[in-house]
């Protein structure tokens, strides 16, 4: 197994549109614990729910998200 790590932005473009993880959760259908999760690193987003997120915040999923 490889040690690389999927990191992100979320917290910061969720901070840039000024939104609560409460109303993004809304925004693309999953709960508040998931972003929660997302943003801390303890859960890797299904391919769906990043492009979900891609798709909210106009940008790519490459934008939020980096493998490292």
């Amino acid at each position: 197994m490889s040690d690389k790590t999927i990191d992100n932005e979320l917290k910061v473009y969720r901070a840039k549109r000024d939104i609560t993880q409460e109303e993004l959760a809304k925004e693309i259908g999953v709960t508040r614990q998931t972003i929660n999760a997302i943003e801390r690193n303890r859960y890797n987003p299904s391919l769906e729910i990043a492009f979900e997120l891609a798709e909210y915040f106009d940008c790519s999923v490459e934008d939020i998200f980096t493998y490292e």
